[in-house]
């Protein structure tokens, strides 16, 4: 994958790209494998002061996306031939709690940065290639799986309105002249993921009981499933996706579903920890209003297409997560 990155690299000779949510696990993936690439990259993030795991590389830039005209006059300034926008409120329960935030954020400001990028190239003359990190949760809870690229999109919650608002404006944009891309990306898990997420909160508090710190893990559905993947696979994807030369849309996932029941488990089994179920705790105040059933994807397109692959599997993934978190700090 790396080879390919390189060489699609250059031969369409990138030199700088814009990362929006520079802050978050995705960021800091995706800035490594620019800087990788040999690109100067710039970011922009909402305080003045450097995130956990951002390369020293990385030219920061403070702002928020919601600021419409000021991301404009950056993004003007910088003049990026790449541009990824990772900025969201992303969290799913918080989109019921301020959906109006994750609206303008996730989606309002989304649409803004197309057509921003749409003014850059019109101004400078020449294209600019921008990947809008879609979800799956666009697709709601949908009646069959997996999904593909043709999924009807149908979301079921505040998180899921905005990033589908997003998603289309992706379309809308390619009719307009723009290198547009949606990566439509399912779960992707890393040592970095933050301790709000609920993977996180598992690995951790397995790791507190594997080390004599906590006694239980409280959870809300264990029978939902997800398609969960390694992060940095799922960046090198939106990398591929852009740099393709033709425009589309393109699921990244696994291909596999596991419940969060399986992950528990796999997290108990990782820290050494037999007889999780006695320490598990189910709180019915943990479950999502609305949650799908089965969200797996069909990355197909994105295989044959981009030549992409995920390195790691569901246990590996876990694996890195609970040895991280097992780490003395």
């Amino acid at each position: 994958m790396v080879e390919e990155r390189a060489q699609r690299a250059s031969r369409n000779h990138p030199t700088r790209a814009f990362i929006t949510g520079l802050a978050g696990q995705d960021g800091s993936y995706l800035a490594e494998q620019l800087l990788a690439d040999g690109l100067e990259v710039h970011g922009l993030i909402r305080t003045p002061v450097r995130p956990p795991f951002c390369p020293p590389e990385v030219v920061l830039h403070p702002g928020d996306v919601t600021d419409h005209d000021a991301t404009r006059r950056l993004l003007l300034e910088v003049a990026p031939d790449e541009v990824y926008n990772l900025a969201a409120v992303s969290s799913v329960a918080r989109s019921w709690q301020e959906p109006e935030l994750v609206r303008a954020v996730n989606g309002d400001a989304a649409t803004a940065l197309m057509d921003s990028a749409l003014a850059l190239q019109d101004r400078t003359g020449r294209p600019v290639r921008l990947v809008q990190a879609s979800s799956a949760e666009i697709f709601g809870s949908p009646a069959t799986a997996p999904q593909d690229e043709s999924t009807p999109i149908a979301p079921t919650n505040p998180y899921g309105e905005a990033k589908a608002r997003a998603h289309l404006a992706v379309g809308e944009a390619r009719e307009r002249g723009l290198h547009a891309v949606s990566a439509i990306l399912y779960n992707h898990e890393s040592p970095r993921r933050p301790q709000t997420f609920v993977t996180r909160k598992i690995t951790r508090t397995v790791a507190a009981i594997a080390r004599g710190e906590a006694d239980e893990l409280v959870l809300g559905n264990l029978e939902a499933r997800r398609d969960w993947g390694w992060a940095p696979d799922h960046l090198g994807a939106m990398v591929l996706a852009g740099r393709h030369d033709l425009a589309q849309d393109y699921v990244v996932a696994t291909g596999e579903s596991h419940s969060v029941r399986e992950f528990v488990a796999a997290a108990f089994a990782a820290a050494g920890v037999t007889g999780w179920e006695s320490r598990v705790r189910i709180d019915p105040t943990l479950v999502r209003p609305v949650d799908a059933a089965d969200l797996r994807g069909d990355s197909t397109r994105a295989r044959s297409a981009l030549g992409w692959r995920p390195t790691k599997a569901f246990a590996d993934v876990i694996l890195a997560m609970v040895e991280s978190d097992l780490r003395p700090r």
